[in-house]
Protein backbone atom coordinates (compact mmCIF):
# COMPACT_ATOMS: atom_id res chain seq x y z
CA UNK A 1 0.00 0.00 0.00
CA UNK A 2 2.68 2.49 1.04
CA UNK A 3 4.87 1.51 -1.90
CA UNK A 4 2.00 1.97 -4.34
CA UNK A 5 1.29 5.42 -2.89
CA UNK A 6 4.98 6.30 -3.12
CA UNK A 7 5.19 5.23 -6.75
CA UNK A 8 2.01 7.13 -7.61
CA UNK A 9 3.19 10.31 -5.86
CA UNK A 10 6.56 10.37 -7.62
CA UNK A 11 5.34 9.81 -11.15
CA UNK A 12 7.48 11.96 -13.42
CA UNK A 13 4.34 13.31 -15.12
CA UNK A 14 3.52 15.21 -11.92
CA UNK A 15 6.94 16.77 -11.39
CA UNK A 16 8.67 17.08 -14.75
CA UNK A 17 7.73 18.53 -18.15
CA UNK A 18 6.56 16.19 -20.95
CA UNK A 19 9.39 14.15 -22.42
CA UNK A 20 11.54 14.28 -19.24
CA UNK A 21 11.76 11.36 -16.80
CA UNK A 22 13.60 10.77 -13.52
CA UNK A 23 16.25 8.87 -15.47
CA UNK A 24 17.15 12.13 -17.18
CA UNK A 25 17.74 13.67 -13.73
CA UNK A 26 20.34 11.13 -12.60
CA UNK A 27 23.32 12.67 -10.83
CA UNK A 28 26.96 12.25 -11.75
CA UNK A 29 30.23 13.20 -10.05
CA UNK A 30 30.19 16.65 -11.61
CA UNK A 31 26.45 17.29 -11.83
CA UNK A 32 24.06 17.40 -8.86
CA UNK A 33 20.31 17.87 -9.04
CA UNK A 34 17.86 18.56 -6.18
CA UNK A 35 16.81 15.39 -4.39
CA UNK A 36 13.53 15.27 -2.41
CA UNK A 37 15.25 13.54 0.50
CA UNK A 38 17.35 16.68 1.02
CA UNK A 39 14.27 18.45 2.37
CA UNK A 40 14.35 16.27 5.49
CA UNK A 41 17.42 18.20 6.60
CA UNK A 42 15.25 21.28 7.09
CA UNK A 43 13.53 19.72 10.14
CA UNK A 44 16.65 19.39 12.36
CA UNK A 45 17.89 22.74 11.03
CA UNK A 46 14.55 24.28 12.07
CA UNK A 47 14.92 22.87 15.57
CA UNK A 48 18.42 24.34 15.73
CA UNK A 49 16.97 27.73 14.73
CA UNK A 50 14.39 27.44 17.53
CA UNK A 51 17.18 26.84 20.05
CA UNK A 52 19.19 29.75 18.62
CA UNK A 53 16.12 31.95 18.84
CA UNK A 54 15.50 31.10 22.50
CA UNK A 55 19.14 31.84 23.33
CA UNK A 56 19.05 35.08 21.30
CA UNK A 57 15.90 36.35 22.97
CA UNK A 58 17.13 35.61 26.49
CA UNK A 59 20.74 36.69 26.12
CA UNK A 60 20.39 39.62 23.72
CA UNK A 61 16.83 40.79 23.02
CA UNK A 62 15.48 40.94 26.58
CA UNK A 63 18.51 42.80 28.05
CA UNK A 64 18.40 45.12 25.05
CA UNK A 65 14.73 45.88 25.66
CA UNK A 66 15.54 46.90 29.23
CA UNK A 67 18.38 49.19 28.15
CA UNK A 68 16.20 50.82 25.49
CA UNK A 69 13.44 51.57 27.98
CA UNK A 70 10.86 49.02 26.86
CA UNK A 71 8.72 48.46 29.96
CA UNK A 72 5.90 45.98 30.46
CA UNK A 73 2.62 47.32 31.81
CA UNK A 74 1.69 46.32 35.33
CA UNK A 75 -1.54 44.46 34.72
CA UNK A 76 -3.93 43.78 37.59
CA UNK A 77 -4.29 40.03 38.08
CA UNK A 78 -7.60 38.24 38.17
CA UNK A 79 -8.42 36.81 41.57
CA UNK A 80 -8.51 32.98 41.70
CA UNK A 81 -12.02 31.77 40.94
CA UNK A 82 -12.50 28.10 39.94
CA UNK A 83 -15.93 28.63 38.37
CA UNK A 84 -14.87 31.53 36.16
CA UNK A 85 -11.53 29.89 35.33
CA UNK A 86 -13.28 26.70 34.18
CA UNK A 87 -15.62 28.69 31.96
CA UNK A 88 -12.70 30.72 30.59
CA UNK A 89 -10.60 27.68 29.67
CA UNK A 90 -13.36 25.36 28.41
CA UNK A 91 -16.07 27.62 26.94
CA UNK A 92 -15.05 31.08 25.85
CA UNK A 93 -12.88 33.99 26.85
CA UNK A 94 -15.52 36.66 26.28
CA UNK A 95 -18.91 35.53 27.68
CA UNK A 96 -22.18 36.94 26.46
CA UNK A 97 -24.65 38.87 28.60
CA UNK A 98 -26.75 35.86 29.57
CA UNK A 99 -23.66 33.88 30.51
CA UNK A 100 -22.39 36.78 32.61
CA UNK A 101 -25.66 36.82 34.59
CA UNK A 102 -25.48 33.07 35.15
CA UNK A 103 -21.84 33.20 36.26
CA UNK A 104 -22.55 36.15 38.56
CA UNK A 105 -25.28 34.14 40.33
CA UNK A 106 -23.04 31.09 40.67
CA UNK A 107 -20.19 33.11 42.17
CA UNK A 108 -22.38 35.49 44.19
CA UNK A 109 -20.77 38.46 42.47
CA UNK A 110 -22.09 41.43 40.57
CA UNK A 111 -22.11 41.30 36.78
CA UNK A 112 -19.62 44.17 36.68
CA UNK A 113 -17.15 42.27 38.84
CA UNK A 114 -17.48 39.20 36.59
CA UNK A 115 -16.81 41.39 33.55
CA UNK A 116 -13.76 42.84 35.29
CA UNK A 117 -12.49 39.35 36.11
CA UNK A 118 -12.72 38.20 32.48
CA UNK A 119 -11.11 41.42 31.25
CA UNK A 120 -8.16 40.98 33.60
CA UNK A 121 -7.91 37.28 32.77
CA UNK A 122 -7.73 38.04 29.04
CA UNK A 123 -5.05 40.63 29.64
CA UNK A 124 -3.01 38.07 31.59
CA UNK A 125 -2.87 35.94 28.43
CA UNK A 126 -1.84 38.81 26.20
CA UNK A 127 1.87 38.94 25.32
CA UNK A 128 3.99 41.46 27.13
CA UNK A 129 5.73 44.32 25.37
CA UNK A 130 9.14 42.77 26.02
CA UNK A 131 7.99 39.53 24.37
CA UNK A 132 6.85 41.44 21.29
CA UNK A 133 10.14 43.34 21.24
CA UNK A 134 12.18 40.12 21.48
CA UNK A 135 10.21 38.44 18.69
CA UNK A 136 10.65 41.47 16.42
CA UNK A 137 14.40 41.56 17.14
CA UNK A 138 14.79 37.90 16.21
CA UNK A 139 12.86 38.23 12.96
CA UNK A 140 14.68 41.41 12.04
CA UNK A 141 18.03 39.69 12.58
CA UNK A 142 17.01 36.73 10.45
CA UNK A 143 15.49 38.77 7.61
CA UNK A 144 18.59 40.93 7.38
CA UNK A 145 20.83 37.84 7.23
CA UNK A 146 18.62 35.99 4.73
CA UNK A 147 18.10 39.04 2.48
CA UNK A 148 21.80 39.83 2.16
CA UNK A 149 22.57 36.11 1.84
CA UNK A 150 20.15 35.99 -1.08
CA UNK A 151 21.75 39.00 -2.71
CA UNK A 152 25.22 37.52 -2.23
CA UNK A 153 24.09 34.23 -3.77
CA UNK A 154 22.21 35.76 -6.71
CA UNK A 155 24.08 38.91 -7.69
CA UNK A 156 26.18 37.03 -10.30
CA UNK A 157 23.37 34.73 -11.46
CA UNK A 158 21.98 35.53 -14.94
CA UNK A 159 18.32 34.90 -14.04
CA UNK A 160 18.36 37.76 -11.52
CA UNK A 161 18.77 40.20 -14.41
CA UNK A 162 17.21 38.29 -17.32
CA UNK A 163 14.15 36.39 -16.15
CA UNK A 164 14.01 34.16 -19.22
CA UNK A 165 17.22 32.58 -17.92
CA UNK A 166 15.08 30.88 -15.26
CA UNK A 167 14.09 28.36 -17.94
CA UNK A 168 17.30 27.87 -19.89
CA UNK A 169 17.99 24.13 -19.83
CA UNK A 170 15.06 23.43 -17.50
CA UNK A 171 14.65 21.03 -15.73
CA UNK A 172 18.25 19.83 -16.13
CA UNK A 173 19.72 22.76 -14.22
CA UNK A 174 22.53 21.68 -11.85
CA UNK A 175 22.14 22.58 -8.18
CA UNK A 176 24.93 24.78 -6.88
CA UNK A 177 25.96 24.46 -3.19
CA UNK A 178 25.22 28.12 -2.47
CA UNK A 179 21.65 27.73 -3.76
CA UNK A 180 21.19 24.54 -1.72
CA UNK A 181 22.18 26.22 1.55
CA UNK A 182 20.11 29.31 0.77
CA UNK A 183 17.09 27.06 0.27
CA UNK A 184 17.78 25.18 3.50
CA UNK A 185 18.09 28.46 5.43
CA UNK A 186 14.73 29.76 4.22
CA UNK A 187 12.84 26.48 4.51
CA UNK A 188 14.20 25.82 7.99
CA UNK A 189 13.15 29.28 9.13
CA UNK A 190 9.54 28.82 8.01
CA UNK A 191 9.42 25.40 9.65
CA UNK A 192 10.68 27.03 12.86
CA UNK A 193 7.85 29.59 12.62
CA UNK A 194 5.36 26.72 12.39
CA UNK A 195 6.91 25.02 15.43
CA UNK A 196 6.67 28.20 17.51
CA UNK A 197 3.18 29.28 16.37
CA UNK A 198 1.54 28.31 19.71
CA UNK A 199 4.03 30.51 21.60
CA UNK A 200 4.40 33.49 19.27
CA UNK A 201 2.41 36.71 19.48
CA UNK A 202 -1.02 36.07 17.95
CA UNK A 203 -2.40 38.89 15.84
CA UNK A 204 -5.74 39.37 14.14
CA UNK A 205 -4.41 37.94 10.87
CA UNK A 206 -3.35 34.72 12.61
CA UNK A 207 -5.27 32.51 10.15
CA UNK A 208 -3.75 34.33 7.19
CA UNK A 209 -0.30 33.82 8.72
CA UNK A 210 -0.91 30.08 8.95
CA UNK A 211 -2.00 29.99 5.29
CA UNK A 212 1.06 32.04 4.37
CA UNK A 213 3.48 29.71 6.20
CA UNK A 214 1.84 26.59 4.73
CA UNK A 215 1.85 27.99 1.18
CA UNK A 216 5.47 29.11 1.57
CA UNK A 217 6.64 25.71 2.84
CA UNK A 218 4.76 23.89 0.06
CA UNK A 219 6.09 26.31 -2.51
CA UNK A 220 9.71 26.02 -1.37
CA UNK A 221 9.48 22.22 -1.09
CA UNK A 222 7.75 21.69 -4.42
CA UNK A 223 10.01 24.15 -6.24
CA UNK A 224 13.01 22.26 -4.87
CA UNK A 225 11.73 18.82 -5.90
CA UNK A 226 10.68 20.03 -9.37
CA UNK A 227 13.92 22.04 -9.72
CA UNK A 228 12.18 25.42 -9.80
CA UNK A 229 15.21 26.65 -7.87
CA UNK A 230 15.72 29.80 -9.89
CA UNK A 231 12.12 30.96 -9.50
CA UNK A 232 12.20 30.01 -5.83
CA UNK A 233 15.23 32.16 -5.10
CA UNK A 234 13.56 35.18 -6.71
CA UNK A 235 10.45 34.67 -4.57
CA UNK A 236 12.49 34.50 -1.36
CA UNK A 237 14.57 37.61 -2.07
CA UNK A 238 11.48 39.65 -2.97
CA UNK A 239 9.71 38.66 0.26
CA UNK A 240 12.69 39.36 2.51
CA UNK A 241 13.18 42.88 1.08
CA UNK A 242 10.11 44.42 2.73
CA UNK A 243 10.34 42.33 5.91
CA UNK A 244 13.69 43.97 6.64
CA UNK A 245 11.79 47.24 7.20
CA UNK A 246 8.72 45.84 8.94
CA UNK A 247 10.45 44.42 11.99
CA UNK A 248 12.49 47.55 12.92
CA UNK A 249 9.24 49.52 12.56
CA UNK A 250 7.75 47.33 15.29
CA UNK A 251 10.89 47.67 17.41
CA UNK A 252 10.80 51.49 17.36
CA UNK A 253 7.07 51.41 18.03
CA UNK A 254 7.66 49.40 21.21
CA UNK A 255 10.40 51.89 22.16
CA UNK A 256 7.90 54.79 21.73
CA UNK A 257 10.12 56.46 19.10
CA UNK A 258 7.09 57.78 17.25
CA UNK A 259 8.74 59.78 14.45
CA UNK A 260 11.27 57.07 13.64
CA UNK A 261 8.51 54.46 13.67
CA UNK A 262 6.34 56.52 11.33
CA UNK A 263 9.22 57.15 8.91
CA UNK A 264 10.18 53.48 8.80
CA UNK A 265 6.58 52.46 8.29
CA UNK A 266 6.27 54.74 5.27
CA UNK A 267 9.47 53.23 3.82
CA UNK A 268 8.19 49.74 4.54
CA UNK A 269 4.84 50.55 2.90
CA UNK A 270 6.54 51.77 -0.27
CA UNK A 271 8.89 48.76 -0.45
CA UNK A 272 6.06 46.31 0.30
CA UNK A 273 3.64 47.72 -2.26
CA UNK A 274 6.27 47.95 -4.99
CA UNK A 275 7.84 44.56 -4.33
CA UNK A 276 4.62 42.60 -3.76
CA UNK A 277 2.22 44.31 -6.17
CA UNK A 278 4.62 45.25 -8.99
CA UNK A 279 7.90 43.33 -8.93
CA UNK A 280 6.46 40.00 -7.74
CA UNK A 281 3.68 39.77 -10.38
CA UNK A 282 6.06 40.65 -13.22
CA UNK A 283 9.22 38.88 -12.06
CA UNK A 284 7.53 35.72 -10.77
CA UNK A 285 3.89 35.32 -11.85
CA UNK A 286 4.26 36.52 -15.43
CA UNK A 287 7.60 34.76 -15.70
CA UNK A 288 6.24 31.41 -14.49
CA UNK A 289 2.97 31.63 -16.38
CA UNK A 290 4.21 32.97 -19.72
CA UNK A 291 7.98 32.66 -20.20
CA UNK A 292 8.04 29.01 -19.11
CA UNK A 293 5.70 28.13 -21.99
CA UNK A 294 8.48 29.06 -24.41
CA UNK A 295 10.40 26.00 -23.16
CA UNK A 296 7.79 23.32 -22.37
CA UNK A 297 4.08 22.52 -22.49
CA UNK A 298 1.86 22.79 -19.38
CA UNK A 299 1.88 19.85 -16.95
CA UNK A 300 0.72 19.21 -13.39
CA UNK A 301 3.74 20.85 -11.77
CA UNK A 302 3.22 23.97 -13.88
CA UNK A 303 -0.38 24.39 -12.67
CA UNK A 304 0.43 23.50 -9.08
CA UNK A 305 3.29 25.97 -8.67
CA UNK A 306 1.22 28.73 -10.27
CA UNK A 307 -1.67 28.06 -7.85
CA UNK A 308 0.71 28.41 -4.89
CA UNK A 309 2.18 31.61 -6.31
CA UNK A 310 -1.31 33.05 -6.81
CA UNK A 311 -2.27 32.18 -3.21
CA UNK A 312 0.73 34.20 -2.07
CA UNK A 313 -0.34 37.06 -4.30
CA UNK A 314 -3.86 37.05 -2.81
CA UNK A 315 -2.29 37.33 0.64
CA UNK A 316 -0.18 40.21 -0.66
CA UNK A 317 -3.37 41.98 -1.76
CA UNK A 318 -4.99 41.38 1.64
CA UNK A 319 -2.05 42.85 3.56
CA UNK A 320 -1.69 45.67 1.03
CA UNK A 321 -5.25 46.77 1.77
CA UNK A 322 -4.42 46.98 5.49
CA UNK A 323 -1.25 48.93 4.78
CA UNK A 324 -2.95 51.36 2.38
CA UNK A 325 -5.66 51.98 4.97
CA UNK A 326 -3.03 52.81 7.62
CA UNK A 327 -1.13 55.08 5.23
CA UNK A 328 -4.38 56.87 4.35
CA UNK A 329 -5.10 57.47 8.04
CA UNK A 330 -1.54 58.72 8.50
CA UNK A 331 -1.91 61.25 5.68
CA UNK A 332 -5.21 62.53 7.11
CA UNK A 333 -4.30 62.54 10.80
CA UNK A 334 -0.55 63.10 10.65
CA UNK A 335 0.13 60.19 12.98
CA UNK A 336 0.33 56.47 12.48
CA UNK A 337 -2.71 54.44 13.41
CA UNK A 338 -2.26 51.45 15.66
CA UNK A 339 -1.56 48.23 13.74
CA UNK A 340 -5.01 46.75 13.03
CA UNK A 341 -3.56 43.26 13.33
CA UNK A 342 -2.51 43.86 16.94
CA UNK A 343 -4.50 42.71 19.92
CA UNK A 344 -5.61 45.69 22.00
CA UNK A 345 -5.17 46.14 25.73
CA UNK A 346 -8.49 46.30 27.57
CA UNK A 347 -7.44 47.17 31.07
CA UNK A 348 -6.55 50.86 31.01
CA UNK A 349 -9.74 52.60 29.98
CA UNK A 350 -12.06 49.92 31.33
CA UNK A 351 -10.36 49.83 34.74
CA UNK A 352 -10.54 53.62 34.99
CA UNK A 353 -14.21 53.53 33.98
CA UNK A 354 -14.94 50.97 36.69
CA UNK A 355 -13.15 53.07 39.30
CA UNK A 356 -15.20 56.12 38.31
CA UNK A 357 -18.39 54.07 38.57
CA UNK A 358 -17.41 52.79 42.00
CA UNK A 359 -16.66 56.32 43.20
CA UNK A 360 -19.97 57.55 41.83
CA UNK A 361 -21.84 54.70 43.53
CA UNK A 362 -20.03 55.33 46.81
CA UNK A 363 -20.79 59.04 46.51
CA UNK A 364 -24.45 58.34 45.88
CA UNK A 365 -24.61 56.03 48.92
CA UNK A 366 -22.84 58.59 51.10
CA UNK A 367 -25.13 61.41 49.90
CA UNK A 368 -28.15 59.21 50.51
CA UNK A 369 -27.02 58.45 54.07
CA UNK A 370 -26.33 62.10 54.82
CA UNK A 371 -29.65 63.32 53.46
CA UNK A 372 -31.58 60.58 55.23
CA UNK A 373 -29.89 61.41 58.57
CA UNK A 374 -30.65 65.08 58.04
CA UNK A 375 -34.25 64.22 57.32
CA UNK A 376 -34.51 62.26 60.56
CA UNK A 377 -32.98 65.08 62.57
CA UNK A 378 -35.22 67.72 61.02
CA UNK A 379 -38.33 65.75 61.88
CA UNK A 380 -37.13 65.22 65.45
CA UNK A 381 -38.06 61.54 65.53
CA UNK A 382 -34.57 60.48 66.60
CA UNK A 383 -32.32 63.24 67.96
CA UNK A 384 -28.69 62.21 67.58
CA UNK A 385 -27.12 65.34 68.98
CA UNK A 386 -29.14 68.20 70.43
CA UNK A 387 -26.14 70.41 71.04
CA UNK A 388 -24.96 73.28 68.87
CA UNK A 389 -21.20 73.71 68.55
CA UNK A 390 -19.94 77.26 68.94
CA UNK A 391 -16.89 78.76 67.24
CA UNK A 392 -14.82 78.62 70.46
CA UNK A 393 -15.27 74.86 70.67
CA UNK A 394 -17.78 74.91 73.59
CA UNK A 395 -21.11 73.28 73.24
CA UNK A 396 -24.44 74.83 74.09
CA UNK A 397 -27.64 72.96 74.74
CA UNK A 398 -30.45 73.89 72.40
Amino acid sequence: MARSLYEWLWQHEFWLPPGITWEDMQESEDTHYPQPRDLLLSIPFALILVVIRCAFERAIALPLSTKLGVRDKQRPKAQPNPVLETFYSTCRRNPEEGELLSLAKQCDLSVRKVEKWFRRRRNMDRPSLSKKFSEACWRFSFYIISFFTGLAVLYDKPWLWDHRECWTGYPQQPLQPSLFWYYMLELSFYWSLVFTLPFDVKRKDFKEQIIHHAATIFLISFSYCANYIRIGTLVMVIHDASDCFLEPTKIFNYMKWKKTCDSLFMIFSAVFLISRLVIYPYTVLYNTYYYSMEIFQPFFGYYFVNVLLIILQLLHVFWSCLIIHMVYKFILQGTMEKDMRSDTEESDKDEERDKIREKEENGIKYFSNVTSNGYIQRNGSETLDNRTHLANGHAKER
